[in-house]
């Protein structure tokens, strides 16, 4: 019985865990414990075609943004993760300062279909390594629409009235939409390049709820056609969270005999 052990809500994760548990011991059939971001990656072999080991993988959630060696179904090893917020949160986060319903991120992906992603430019960090950052480029799109378009720094001249703040928003929402998701993009693509330039990796994955993401799936593709690369996307249902990716990391831990006792407890926030 499989069951997620980590990441995630505490209760949720208690829940799933116990049902596991009471079926296995009642069933009598191995335990098996799935970490959540790694069932995220193996989605990519759910379905032909398949990437060839050793592959990257860019893992994108709302609670995580992290590039991914998979030098097998059970070996994994980080490259690079977000040092603060995810791109989920970030896409989210910018659909509510923008009046947007929860959750925002597939609006944003919506409204920029008809927008003009070069309309307004906001910032990319420079962090080094394979590492990325989300938080100033949150703060930066807080503050054009706080000063209705007129600045990406806070000053207290360029302050916007609420009704102004409204006006620039509801006249140039697509555009907004657009470029957000164009900055977006960009930082999650820019370091996976880099990640593959550095291991020589050509097969490339996505992976996680934001892989659902219409602009970041297309340039994902037509990035892969200009760098040479074999890329991969899980199917739409395999992009949130659903069973077929715990079902399939649980196949391969079954296959190498990895189960778990029934006194195995559960975390919000375990690591690989």
């Amino acid at each position: 019985m499989a069951f997620t052990q980590s990441p995630g809500l505490i209760g949720s994760l208690l829940v799933g865990a116990e049902f596991a548990k009471s079926l296995a011991l009642a069933l009598k059939k191995p335990l098996i414990a799935v970490h959540h971001m790694q069932a995220h990656v193996i989605a990519n072999l759910i379905e032909e075609p398949r990437p060839a080991f050793p592959f990257l993988c860019l893992t994108v959630s709302g609670g995580h943004t992290q590039i991914v060696l998979c030098a097998s179904p059970l070996e994994m090893r980080v490259l690079g993760e977000t040092i603060d917020d995810a791109a989920g949160e970030a896409f989210d986060k910018s659909a509510k300062l923008l009046g947007l319903p929860y959750p925002g991120g597939p609006l944003i992906d919506k409204y920029a279909k008809d927008g003009n992603s070069a309309r307004f430019r906001f910032p990319e960090p420079q962090i080094p390594g394979l590492d990325f950052s989300f938080s100033g480029v949150k703060t930066a799109i807080l503050y054009f629409l706080q000063n209705a378009g007129t600045s990406l720094v806070y000053k207290e001249e360029f302050r916007a009235t609420d009704l102004q703040r409204k006006k620039f928003i509801d006249e140039n929402l697509a555009d907004i939409c657009a470029s957000i998701q164009e900055r977006i993009v960009s930082i999650l693509l820019n370091k996976l390049k880099k990640a593959a330039t550095q291991t020589g990796i050509r097969d490339i994955c996505l992976a996680g709820g934001v892989s659902a993401n219409s602009g970041l799936r297309n340039r994902f593709t037509q990035l892969g056609k200009e760098q040479g690369w074999n890329t991969f996307i899980p199917a739409f249902q395999y992009c949130t969270d659903n069973a077929g990716m715990i079902a399939m990391m649980a196949h391969y831990k079954y296959e190498a005999g990895i189960f778990e006792p029934l006194h195995t407890t559960v975390s919000a926030r375990a690591a690989w």
